[in-house]
């Protein structure tokens, strides 16, 4: 026999209601250990002086992920371009995940896995900043952008979660504290937005 209506709902949404703590306990959890962590602390202090000095010297920062890591990096270009904080001056950066051309050009020609290394050979220069978001660590268009930046002396930052193994050819590697990418990339936007503000303290500080 079904159950009728109005217990089927309400077991349902007790369900919803397990699923939403359970996933605001894990958001939590991994945010209070980010900011308790002191030596993260200092890492996003190293990541706003690594790119506030690149910027200074005339060069950019150049970001780049997938799906939701895409946005992310379209999300942290646009913060340096317009502003976080407070109005300021522009500063330099670019996705390399929004020109639609260029990206089926060389996914086309070359294969998806050269769609970032390609852009970086074409734009990047050695005071520029690629940052590269991964929360699996293993993706291979943003490893062998990695290897790419290498070659062209463009300092490498990694944003990966806590459980990726180690990533060759990067200068800098932040891990959120969490293995679960909804929770990676809730953190990876936190960091970003904090080593932002940092730059923009260094570079256009207020008053």
């Amino acid at each position: 026999m079904s159950l009728p209506q109005s217990v089927a709902t309400t077991a349902s949404h007790n369900a919803d209601r397990a699923f939403m703590r359970d996933f605001l306990d894990r958001s939590a959890s991994a945010m209070t250990a980010f900011a308790q962590d002191t030596a993260l602390f200092e890492q996003m202090i190293e990541l706003g002086d690594v790119i506030a000095a690149s910027l200074r010297g005339g060069g950019k920062l150049l970001v780049a992920g997938n799906g939701g890591s895409a946005a992310d990096a379209q999300h942290i270009s646009g913060e340096f371009t317009a502003r976080l904080m407070y109005d300021r001056r522009p500063l330099a950066a670019i996705a390399l995940t929004t020109d639609s051309s260029s990206m089926t050009a060389i996914s086309n020609d070359y294969g998806y896995d050269h769609v970032f290394a390609r852009q970086i050979g074409a734009l990047g220069r050695p005071d520029d900043v690629f940052l590269g978001i991964t929360t699996s660590g293993r993706s291979p268009n943003i490893l062998r952008a990695f290897e790419e930046a290498r070659r062209q002396s463009v300092t490498s930052i990694a944003f990966c979660g806590a459980e990726t193994g180690a990533i060759e050819h990067v200068d800098h590697v932040f891990r959120a504290p969490s293995d679960w990418t909804p929770v990676i990339q809730q953190i990876h936007i936190t960091a970003a937005h904090i080593v932002c503000g940092l730059v923009e303290r260094q570079l256009c500080p207020r008053g």
